[in-house]
Parts: C-alpha cells; structure tokens; sequence
C-alpha cells in the first residue's frame, strides 16, 4: 500500500508539473517514410521542426545530452523514426522551444525516465607532463564556443565546459579531471581520423595534402593546451527510460 501511494504522488506531482510546463500550442506528429540514415532538427523562433528523427534522438535534443547518456526504452526507441512539426503561440528561443519539447515528449509520447549516475567507459581530461601551456583568460565575458568535427573556438570555456564540448566532438564521455580552475581563450583544429587513414595506406587517394602530418586530437590538445585523455571509467548522469509509447498521428 505503502508503494501505491508513493506512486500516486509521483504521478500526481510530475502531472502537475506538465499542466505548468511550456507548452506548443500546435504540434503534428507523424511516422517518417523516408529510409534511416537522414535526419534533422530545425528551428526558427517559435517553430521547431523534427526531420526523420527517432525518439532517441528527440530525447537527446530535449535535454541536451549524447547518445551514451540515454539508456533502456521499447526496442522501437532508436529505430521508429517521426515526423514532427510543433508551433507556439508566439516567439520562443531555442532554449524555449526545447523545454516545450519536454512537455510534447511526455504528453504524446508518454515519455518517463530517471536520472542516474553510473561508472561509463570513456576519458578523463588531465594534465600533460609539463602542465598546463595556457593561461586563463583575465578579461570576464559570456562564454561562447563554435565547433565542427575537427575545430573549435571558445572564449571563457573553463575546463569542464572543454571537457563537455570533447564528449560532444568524440561522442564518447569525457570528464574533467584536470583540478585546474578559471576560464579560457581556446581555438583548435584537427585532422580527422578518416582523412588521416587515407593517408597512411589504404591505397585510396588523400581528400587533403598531406593529411597524415596534420595532428590529431589528442596531439592537439597535449602540444598546443598542455592536457591530454586519459581512458577510464568516469562517472555520466544518464537518462533512464522508465516508460515510452508510441503516439497517434496527426
């Protein structure tokens, strides 16, 4: 009896949660046609569109997390794929417009999870031997970062937030370790692995002059920042899925 209760308030509190949460005032949800493999998210103020997009993928989108940090759902969780077009009832941000994406994902999804913090295989940032070859940005400001898969800028990125942008570029978890406090001034660029085992062999033609000379990431960050990654197992928060359903179309 103990247990019914306790479920009841859960309920009756993450109920009362969504009747206040932001909300879209229109949303279509439709199963995808087009083959895997292709998919998007699209955004302008007030409208959010979702292209060929598994509820995976909406999960991560939603609350801003990589693929290793979601876990469990029904065995259609990362392969049904949907079509999804969602409006507000006037101008919303990004930031917004994915908070609304929580409210749709839990109302027409039926989506419930649990958070946990569970040891994952992945990297440690730590300093290099010689320590750390940069200096911390003495100037305050707001923290901005461009990325692609073999670049980055940053200004004011402190190490945890470096660390976090690594996970993102590897897609593979990475914690900082480094101890080092401050922020930094950071621009990097790498050659991606792909290009660089074209280039050592594989008979097939280089897409860049001389690709294998061009440093790796790991060569980056331990020449150019003094740091370098570390492999063990670090501690993630990950997003457990307790409950999914599929919705109906509209």
């Amino acid at each position: 009896m103990r247990f019914t209760i306790g479920v009841c308030l859960a309920a009756s509190t993450i109920w009362a949660q969504q009747a206040n949460a932001p909300a879209f005032e229109v949303a279509s949800i439709k199963v995808s046609t087009e083959p895997p493999g292709h998919s998007g998210v699209h955004t302008n103020p007030g409208y959010l569109r979702i292209q060929n997009g598994s509820l995976k993928q909406c999960v991560m989108d939603a609350y801003g997390v990589q693929s290793f940090q979601v876990s469990g759902g029904p065995d259609w969780f990362e392969l049904q794929r949907f079509e999804i077009d969602a409006r507000t009832e006037g101008p919303a941000d990004d930031d917004q417009l994915k908070l609304m994406l929580r409210t749709l994902l839990a109302d027409r999804f039926r989506l419930a999870f649990h958070r946990e913090n569970r040891p994952v295989m992945g990297y440690a940032l730590v300093l290099a031997k010689g320590g750390l070859k940069i200096k911390p940005n003495e100037a305050s400001g707001h923290h901005t970062t461009h990325h692609d898969r073999n670049a980055f800028t940053a200004q004011n990125m402190s190490m945890e937030r470096l660390a976090a942008t690594l996970s993102e570029v590897l897609r593979t978890p990475v914690a900082d370790a480094t101890g080092v406090p401050g922020d930094f001034d950071i621009s990097l660029a790498w050659a991606p692995e792909e290009l660089r085992a074209r280039a050592d062999g594989t008979g097939q033609p280089a897409p860049v002059p001389n690709a294998s000379s061009v440093p790796t990431l790991p060569e980056v960050l331990q020449q150019q920042l003094g740091l370098k990654l570390e492999a063990r197992k670090v501690n993630m928060e990950v997003l457990v899925i307790d409950r999914a359903e599929k919705p109906a179309e509209n």
